[in-house]
């Protein structure tokens, strides 16, 4: 089980509503399916999903681990952009899921550190999330990090959490901004229309980002954009809240241009951390890759 409390600082909204703003990554219908299954206490007794809390409210969440129980390993190319003993760094290809979900039971990344690491990596997140620590979307390219042991686990999971990594991504938007840089501070949730989308939510998860135009063109920017906190479609949403969506993005710039792209111009370019282990600052960074190299010569020639 992965155990979670919250306390409420929130009132009259019903919790199966609040938890799933607060868990993003789990649907209002899974938080149903918990509150029924009696995984979900509110002070100590189980609760309803019609009930509306209170500020204050200690409420107790028990999360099954999922049901699958093995991960067979499977010889990917991965293009290793650092390793040590502890930890590894890829440059993940667009169209790459990190780890198995629904639809994706194979050819993820998860499955090549599998075969790569030889089943040396840490379990703290599950046997579907050997070594995962943080995510990037499917068709978002670049740099993640996985770990191989627990301890390194723990302390790189804290790391994130509290900040201390530095990402900065490359991205193409829709629009030419009139700004060289900014900062977008806007809490982001799951969207209250459309639970595929995550939206900038009163009361939402805070989230961070800034960003910098490396170039203008007729119709776009390529901007670089670092992130200060770590929200799922983080960039995509902040950058369609601004009113510039990310070129090529399904969610948030389904009906504009897409340049045949196969998913949003979103690249993780760059990476900085302290080793856990030796203390020493790892600055790593990775080419932009083909499919971005060939979005900005067709933007050039607009």
């Amino acid at each position: 089980m992965n155990n979670k409390e919250i306390i409420s600082d929130q009132k009259e909204i019903r919790i199966d509503l609040y938890l799933s703003n607060i868990l993003s990554s789990h649907s209002r219908s899974y938080i149903n399916d918990l509150i029924a299954k009696g995984d979900i206490h509110v002070n100590g007794t189980t609760t309803k999903p019609s009930y509306k809390i209170k500020i204050g409210d200690r409420i107790s969440i028990n999360i099954p681990e999922p049901i699958l129980t093995e991960m067979a390993p499977e010889s990917i190319s991965l293009d290793i952009v650092y390793e040590d003993e502890y930890l590894i760094v890829v440059n993940k290809p667009q169209g790459m899921v990190v780890h198995p979900a629904p639809g994706h039971h194979s050819g993820t990344l998860a499955h090549a550190l599998l075969h790569h690491c030889k089943g040396s990596l840490s379990d703290i997140n599950g046997v579907i999330r050997p070594g995962i620590i943080h995510r990037i979307d499917k068709d978002t390219s670049g740099l993640i990090i996985a770990v191989k042991d627990n301890d390194t686990h723990r302390i790189m999971a804290e790391a994130i959490a509290s900040h201390k990594i530095e990402r900065i991504y490359r991205t193409c938007v829709y629009g030419v901004l009139d700004t060289d840089k900014g900062i977008i501070d806007a809490p982001i949730s799951r969207s209250p229309s459309d639970r595929k989308k995550m939206a900038v939510v009163s009361g939402g998860k805070h989230a961070v980002s800034r960003f910098e135009v490396i170039k203008r063109y007729r119709k776009a920017s390529d901007l670089s954009v670092r992130l200060e906190t770590g929200r799922t479609h983080q960039i995509r949403v902040h950058m369609h809240y601004i009113g510039y969506p990310v070129i090529g993005d399904p969610l948030y710039a389904h009906k504009r241009k897409a340049y045949n792209l196969s998913g949003q111009a979103l690249h993780s370019s760059s990476l900085s951390f302290v080793h856990p282990h030796s203390g020493e600052t790892i600055n790593l960074s990775c080419a932009l890759p083909n499919y971005y190299l060939e979005l900005l010569k067709e933007l050039d020639a607009e």
